[in-house]
């Protein structure tokens, strides 16, 4: 759809654009904050709600995904302690009830049992997490689960955001601090190299360690800062040029295009949840001209881009419907669609490029809402016309739901999710990682608020350092 076209026939849309305009004249955090649509202002406070809703107040863990029955995902974890300083700061909940539950979540993973036995006895092993944890018991789910070092890597972002964001002199907020740090310098990174210098993704007690590292460029930005950055197991900085030195393969895009590319959206998105990566750059970027900020914000313009051209003739793709990533989807089945054939999956990890890099023409409004820092001039219009448009389908309590796909209006039975006539294909559940980005950026946009406390917390600032970085607040 052209521009032109959704501002004749969608108000917000203008008011949206209005809002850029004037953005672009004042860069004031206050400005953000007081000018961005209302919409946003409810879409986070109702994801925020999310986590305070369903996570289970005695243990703090979060459901992987609500309504369907579900267990508990360690990254969500970390989300949802990242949301409760942001309720406090506006206005959802006291300071009070965010360290209660702060507290409640953090004693919880710093006695959850850790050991190597197999089955389901523990929470964890070297102080890394399982992904996936009983909601009730907090033990590893089943024997299939991995211990995560990425999924442990969200969930320390969020208690090390708990630990720099509750720096009062009472009792409660000291003992905050003192069971993040414990629990950070518990994590035994150097154990995760098994084939140093790179991290591998994960461990079996039954098997052992999974035969894939984490090579750049992707999500693992993180697991590299925080491992740099830690006071009792870090690993060396060779580490970070190993993880560079795969870049090449990730480059696309010409002149002011070019990009570390990924085909899923969430991965230029989470790292960036907690650091600021505004103007501060390690040895690649210092080489390439920009950071890796401007990489998010050309990687959100791509996604764009890749929904105006609609190489599968996707139905709703456009300047202002866009966004593939992991997410939900429909069916795991293959169905005739625009004279081809085309495999609609349910859960998979969704990214731009046609078939080759797997898109079924399923769309999920997080990819776009969590992308507002780096692009609000085309990341408003866009989360204002997919409310516009389908909002009476996809975006309920919580806000939107995770996923939804206007080409599947197909009569087949459906592992998930239901189809609307005429809208085609709606989930019927919110995802917890696909949720935490949400909120987070959206505050991130409007305060600053996770970098600013993020920048003073010593492991940030540490494996940044170590990892080379330098400009910036780094130099402040």
């Amino acid at each position: 759809m052209s521009l032109p076209f959704a501002l004749r026939r969608t108000p917000q849309l203008l008011a949206g654009l209005a809002f850029v305009f004037a953005s672009l004249c004042s860069g004031a955090v206050a400005a953000r904050d007081n000018q961005l649509p209302p919409l946003f202002d409810q879409l986070e406070q109702r994801t925020f709600d999310f986590f305070w809703d369903t996570a289970n107040p005695v243990n703090g863990l979060v459901p992987d995904r609500y309504p369907t029955p579900s267990f508990s995902s360690v990254a969500a974890v970390g989300f949802g302690l990242t949301a409760y300083p942001i309720g406090v700061e506006r206005g959802y909940i006291t300071r009070q009830q965010a360290r209660d539950r702060t507290l409640a979540t953090l004693r919880f993973f710093r006695n959850a049992p850790q050991g190597a036995a197999k089955g389901t006895s523990t929470s964890g092993y070297k102080g890394f997490f399982y992904h996936f944890l009983d909601m009730k018991t907090g033990l590893r789910y089943n024997d299939n689960v991995e211990l995560s070092t990425v999924d442990t890597a969200l969930f320390l972002a969020g208690a090390l955001f708990s630990q720099s964001y509750f720096d009062g002199d009472d009792a409660a907020e000291k003992e905050i601090r003192k069971l993040a740090a414990e629990i950070y310098e518990r994590v035994d990174w150097t154990w995760a190299q098994a084939r140093k210098p790179f991290i591998a993704l994960g461990w079996h007690p039954e098997s052992g360690f999974i035969g894939y590292d984490w090579k750049g460029y992707n999500e693992a930005m993180l697991i590299y800062v925080l491992a740099l950055g830690s006071p009792s197991h870090p690993v060396q900085p060779e580490a970070w040029k190993a993880w560079t030195s795969n870049y090449a393969k990730s480059l696309e895009g010409k002149g002011d295009k070019e990009h570390l590319g990924f085909p899923s959206m969430f991965i230029h998105q989470y790292s960036h949840v907690w650091i600021d990566f505004r103007n501060i750059r390690d040895d690649y970027m210092r080489e390439r001209g920009y950071d890796y900020f401007e990489n998010s914000r050309r990687a959100t313009y791509a996604q764009r881009d890749y929904a105006i051209s609609n190489p599968l003739r996707c139905k709703g793709y456009g300047a202002n419907v866009w966004g593939v990533t992991a997410s939900d989807g429909p069916v795991d089945k293959t169905l005739e669609y625009e004279g081809r054939k085309l495999p609609f999956r349910t859960y998979a990890a969704r990214g731009i490029g046609g078939l080759k890099t797997y898109d079924d023409c399923t769309l999920a409004p997080t990819a776009a809402a969590a992308s507002l820092p780096f692009a609000p001039e085309i990341v408003i219009p866009a989360v204002l016309e997919m409310k516009q448009r389908y909002g009476d389908f996809i975006y309920d309590r919580y806000g939107f739901l995770d996923a939804f796909n206007p080409s599947f209006d197909y009569k087949v039975p459906l592992q998930q999710g239901r189809v609307v006539a005429g809208k085609g294909w709606v989930d019927s559940d919110y995802l917890g990682i696909d949720q935490g980005p949400i909120i987070a950026m959206t505050e991130n946009y409007r305060s600053d608020l996770v970098w600013r406390v993020m920048r003073g917390n010593p492991a940030i600032r540490r494996g940044l350092e170590r990892a080379g970085f330098t400009g910036g607040w780094l130099s402040k």
